[in-house]
C-alpha cells in the first residue's frame, strides 16, 4: 500500500520558507502539494494573530505549477511589524466544491533586532546546590537568621522530618545546614574545570533561613555561612581566569517569612511588612487582610509573595542604579536564572533582561519554565518569554523527560518529535541556548530514576530516604546514564550536570536529592566518563554550534549528527536489551568512535553501525 500524499510538511522547505519561528519583517512563503488527481483547483491560507487581538488574515493560494503528479498552490504571508504567535490553517477546494481543511499549525514570530549572546548554549554547565557543594570549615550559626543547625558529619542524611511548629502545625523546617561555602567551591574549581565546564549555575547565594535558600531574608549580601559579598567576586575572578561564566539563581516572585522586608520573626533591627503598615516593604506584598493573611507562594506561608506591581519593588529589584540585577553583575556573575519565570508578570521580566544587558552586554537571562515555553500560558495569559527582550533560554525539562522516556521506554521516535517540536516553535537563539538536563535540585537523582525505573511515590518518605540500589539496578543504572550522558552532551543546548552526577550520586526526591558531594568517594569512572564527553564539547565546533541532522530514531534507537564547518560529530545509542543497528548521516569517507577507537566507513552519505545492547558511540573525524 503506498502511503498517503502530504499535502503540508511545516518543517520541510518546500512548504514553508524559511523555517521555524522568524523574525518580525519577514515573509514567509507557504505552499501545498496536494495529488493532481485529487483536483483541487483552489486554496487559501487563513492567519490568526494572536497577540495583535486575533487579528485574522485571509490569503488566497493560486495555483503556480504541477510538479512530479502534484499540483502547487502558494501564497507568501508579510508578518510585519508583528511580533507573537501566528496560528495557521490551510483549505483546499475541490471542482466539485468540496473543501478539505488542513490542520491548525503555530509559527513564532519574534523580535529579532536584539543580538542575543550565544556563549551559554556552547559549554557545559554545572549546577551547584551550595550548602552540599564542599566546605572548608564546620560553621558555627550562631547568631545567623534562621535558628540554624548544622551537621558535623558530613556523610548524614539531610534531615527531612517535621520538626518545629508553625501555624499550619508540623512542618519541615529546613533548618539543617552542613556548610558548604564559596571558599569550598573555589577549592574546587580546578576540579570543575576538569569537567570541561564553562558555566556554574548557583542555587540561591543570599542570605535565607533555609539550607535551600529560595525564601531571601536579604538580596544585598553572600549568606554568612557562605562567606562574604568580597568572597563571591573573588571566586568569579577565580572562575573567569579558567574560563568559567557564573549564573545566579534570581528569586524574585516571593521572598522569605523570615526576612529583612517582611520580617515574620522580628530577626531583623528594619521595620518589616508583618510588624507594621507603616515600614517602607509594606507595599511589597499582596495583604489579604493584614496582619495575618496574605498571598504566598503556592499557598507556603514561609514564602511570602511579592507584589510585582510596586514600582519600589521593581525599581529594587531591576529598576534603580544600584538594583540587586545590576549589583551582582557587577560583582562578577555573568547572568540570571529566573526562578518560578511563569509566576513573574512579562514586564517585569523584561525590566529584569533590560537591566542585566544594560549592565553587561554579554549577560544572560533563563529562565525556569517546565514545558514548551513558546505556547506558555500561566495566568490565563499566553506570555512572551521566547519573543526577545525577556528570556534569552530556558530551562529545559522537555528534554529531560523525553531522554528518560527512551532511556527507560526506548521511544525514540518520541525523543525526536519532542525536540523537533521545540526546534520549530523556539527562536533559534532560544533552542541553542537551553538548559538541558538529566536532573536538578527539583528531582531526584537520574542515576536512580534510571536504576529502579520509577520515582516510587507508591512509598513513604521513610522509606525513599533509607532505599539503597541492589547491584544489578546501580548497573543497569549506571549503564543508562552513559547513555543518557552521551545524549546531553552531543545535542545542541548547554548540557548541564547537577552537582554528583557525575560521581554516581544517587537518592530520591527533595531532600534526597541535596546530599553532600562524596568527595573521596566518587565513581571515578563515571567522572573521567563525564569529563571526556565535557572536553570535547569545550573543543568540538560541530557539537558546540552544529545544525541538528536525525538519523535512525525508533524503538530503543536514537542517531543524530551535528554539522559545522565541513565537519561532522554524531552520537548514536541503543538502550534497549538487544543489538540494533542505526544509521548516522556522515558526510565525510570515515568516521572513529572517540569512545572506543573503532573506525567506520561511510556509504552514500551515511554510516551503518551495529551497536550492543545499553550501548553507543560518539563519531568525529579520524586524526589526519
Amino acid at each position: 500500500m503506498s502511503s498517503p500524499v502530504v499535502v503540508y510538511d511545516s518543517r520541510d522547505l518546500r512548504y514553508k520558507k524559511p523555517y521555524g519561528a522568524v523574525p518580525s519583517g519577514t515573509k514567509v512563503q507557504f505552499t501545498l502539494r496536494p495529488d493532481r488527481a485529487e483536483g483541487f483547483s483552489r486554496a487559501a491560507l487563513t492567519a490568526v494573530f494572536e497577540f495583535d487581538g486575533n487579528r485574522t488574515v485571509k490569503v488566497p493560494m493560486p495555483w503556480v505549477s504541477t510538479e512530479l503528479g502534484r499540483d502547487e498552490f502558494s501564497c507568501e504571508l508579510d508578518t510585519g511589524d508583528y511580533v507573537g504567535l501566528v496560528w495557521y490553517t490551510f483549505h483546499l477546494e475541490r471542482l466539485d466544491g468540496r473543501v478539505l481543511n488542513l490542520g491548525t499549525h503555530q509559527m513564532t514570530v519574534y523580535d529579532g533586532k536584539e543580538k542575543v549572546p550565544d556563549w551559554f548554549g556552547k559549554g557545559m554547565c554545572y549546577q551547584i546546590f551550595p550548602d552540599r557543594f564542599n566546605r572548608t570549615r564546620i560553621p558555627d550559626p550562631a547568631g545567623m537568621v534562621g535558628g540554624r543547625w548544622v551537621h558535623q558529619s558530613w556523610d548524614e542524611c539531610p534531615e527531612y522530618r517535621p520538626v518545629g511548629r508553625t501555624w499550619d502545625g508540623h512542618d519541615i523546617m529546613n533548618r539543617d545546614f552542613f556548610g558548604g561555602d564559596l571558599k569550598g567551591v573555589e577549592e574546587k574549581l580546578d576540579y570543575i574545570a576538569s569537567l570541561g565546564v564553562e558555566t556554574i549555575y548557583f542555587c540561591p547565594v543570599f542570605e535565607a533561613a533555609e539550607n535551600h535558600r529560595y525564601g531571601t531574608a536579604d538580596y544585598s549580601r553572600v549568606d554568612p555561612m557562605l562567606g562574604t559579598n568580597e568572597d563571591f567576586t573573588h571566586l568569579c575572578q577565580e572562575a573567569h581566569r579558567r574560563g568559567i561564566r557564573i549564573i545566579l539563581d534570581g528569586v524574585f516572585n516571593h521572598t522569605g517569612y523570615v526576612s529583612r522586608y517582611f520580617n515574620g520573626d522580628g530577626f531583623y533591627d528594619t521595620l518589616g511588612a508583618l510588624q507594621s503598615q507603616d515600614s517602607p516593604y509594606y507595599g511589597w506584598f499582596d495583604w489579604k487582610h493584614w496582619p495575618d493573611s496574605y498571598e504566598s507562594w503556592w499557598g507556603i506561608y514561609s514564602l511570602p509573595a511579592v507584589k510585582e506591581s510596586s514600582q519600589e519593588y521593581r525599581d529594587f529589584i531591576f529598576g534603580g542604579d544600584n538594583a540587586v540585577v545590576r549589583k551582582w553583575l557587577r560583582a562578577g556573575a555573568d547572568g540570571w536564572r529566573l526562578d518560578v519565570a511563569d509566576e513573574l508578570p512579562d514586564d517585569f521580566i523584561h525590566g529584569i533582561h533590560s537591566a542585566a544587558r544594560e549592565t553587561n552586554p554579554d549577560a544572560i537571562v533563563i529562565g525556569e519554565v517546565w514545558e514548551d515555553g513558546s505556547t506558555k500560558i500561566a495566568y490565563g495569559k499566553r506570555r512572551r518569554h521566547l519573543l526577545g527582550g525577556y528570556l534569552d533560554g530556558l530551562m529545559n525539562y522537555p528534554f529531560r523527560t523525553a531522554l528518560i522516556r527512551f532511556l527507560l521506554k526506548g521511544d525514540g521516535a518520541g525523543f525526536r518529535e519532542c525536540m523537533e517540536t521545540l526546534r520549530e516553535n523556539y527562536p533559534r537563539f532560544a533552542f541553542y541556548s537551553a538548559m538541558n538536563s538529566l536532573g536538578t535540585h527539583d528531582t531526584l537523582r537520574i542515576l536512580t530514576y534510571l536504576g529502579t525505573g520509577s520515582e516510587r511515590w507508591d512509598q513513604s518518605k521513610d522509606w525513599r530516604g533509607a532505599y539503597h540500589m541492589s547491584d544489578s539496578q546501580l548497573t543497569r543504572g549506571l549503564e543508562l546514564l552513559r547513555l543518557g550522558f552521551l545524549v546531553l552532551f552531543t545535542f545542541p543546548g548547554a548540557p548541564t550536570v547537577y552537582y554528583g552526577d557525575e560521581a554516581g550520586m544517587t537518592g530520591f526526591e527533595d531532600p534526597f536529592n541535596r546530599c553532600p558531594f562524596p568527595w573521596g568517594k566518587e565513581n571515578r569512572e563515571l567522572v573521567e566518563y563525564c569529563s571526556k564527553l565535557g572536553n570535547l564539547r569545550k573543543t568540538n565546533l560541530p557539537l558546540r554550534e552544529g545544525e541538528l541532522c536525525w538519523g535512525t530514531c525508533g524503538q530503543g534507537v536514537l542517531a543524530f549528527t551535528r554539522r559545522c564547518g565541513g565537519k561532522n560529530a554524531a552520537a548514536a545509542v541503543n538502550s534497549g536489551d538487544n543489538a540494533q543497528a542505526v544509521e548516522v548521516p556522515w558526510d565525510a569517507e570515515t568516521a572513529v568512535d572517540v569512545l572506543t577507537g573503532q573506525k567506520y566507513l561511510a556509504d552514500n552519505g551515511s554510516v551503518q553501525i551495529l551497536l550492543p545492547p545499553r550501548s553507543g558511540v560518539l563519531l568525529d573525524h579520524p586524526n589526519e
